[in-house]
């Protein structure tokens, strides 16, 4: 079972995306886990797990639970377009020794209740008895998982046993704070009211450069530190979020490419001195 401040981790990449960076993989665990996290998050939204083929999903998927085994919990997203290959990466992440599974609504099609809940089961069915975690991000998926969806999920799959809440604001995050399963807090500035409602942890974005940031208020979860933590994930926020977090990670001594799968881009010269001056200014 998951616990605590996980990151959302990014995919490290090489020859202008194109490539999973393989030799980038361990060192990069090596900085989370020295960031004091417990936790991480595969080939989620940060990891850019969506823009990525099964073959590579599979092999990141591998790198990142050979590089953090014995050190960090290691949840893969398993979530693609059709059931088939959702099943398939979930299957594959249990089999190699992942401690959970997550997977977020199929994008594009707003897909009813009966089609989600069989999505859901099939690929809860493939992981068993893994823990399993429905992805919550409807603006990312393009709609928001129905709680009946939830609850008869319950009923239908015994693996599972909790999400990755991402949506803001508070009024619609909070409808899943449901009782007896274990929800984890995606926007870092939710994370004090997250976890005065009894949220297992927190799953972050901004934890896949700033870990220390994140663990900073999952440990110490004040409003200040919510404000703070939200501050600074809304200035990462403004650029283009996955080609500043490599550039952070890089910058903050891992050799780490800042390559993007397109049509993901760089960034330009004015956005690259922004987030030198982000990590110039953070104190840790």
């Amino acid at each position: 079972m998951l616990r605590g401040a996980l990151a959302a981790a990014v995919s490290p990449l090489t020859n202008r995306g194109e490539e999973v960076d393989e030799a980038a993989v361990e060192p990069y665990v090596d900085f989370l886990v020295a960031g004091g996290l417990d936790g991480i998050l595969a080939l989620g939204t940060t990891g850019e797990g969506i823009l990525l083929d099964l073959d590579e999903r599979r092999r990141a998927a591998e790198l990142f639970v050979d590089a953090a085994r014995d050190r960090l919990q290691v949840a893969v997203h398993c979530g693609a377009q059709t059931t088939a290959e959702t099943a398939e990466l979930a299957q594959h992440a249990a089999v190699y020794g992942a401690t959970a599974v997550a997977v977020i609504a199929p994008p594009y099609f707003a897909f009813d209740g009966y089609e989600l809940l069989a999505h859901f089961a099939e690929a809860a069915q493939a992981c068993s008895p893994l823990p399993f975690y429905v992805y919550e991000f409807a603006a990312r998926s393009g709609y928001a998982v129905p709680l009946e969806v939830l609850a008869s999920l319950r009923e239908r799959a015994q693996n599972f046993v909790g999400l990755k809440v991402s949506d803001t604001p508070w009024d619609r995050f909070e409808p899943y704070l449901l009782e007896g399963l274990d929800i984890f807090v995606g926007p870092e500035a939710l994370i004090p009211q997250g976890f005065a409602r009894g949220a297992a942890g927190a799953v972050s974005g901004l934890a896949a450069s700033f870990p220390d940031a994140v663990v900073a208020v999952v440990r110490d979860p004040t409003p200040a530190a919510g404000e703070r933590v939200g501050a600074l994930r809304a200035a990462l926020q403004a650029l283009p979020f996955h080609a500043a977090s490599k550039t952070v990670i890089a910058l903050r001594g891992v050799p780490m490419r800042t390559d993007v799968r397109p049509p993901l881009r760089g960034l330009d010269d004015d956005e690259r001195d922004t987030v030198e001056q982000l990590v110039r200014e953070w104190p840790a």
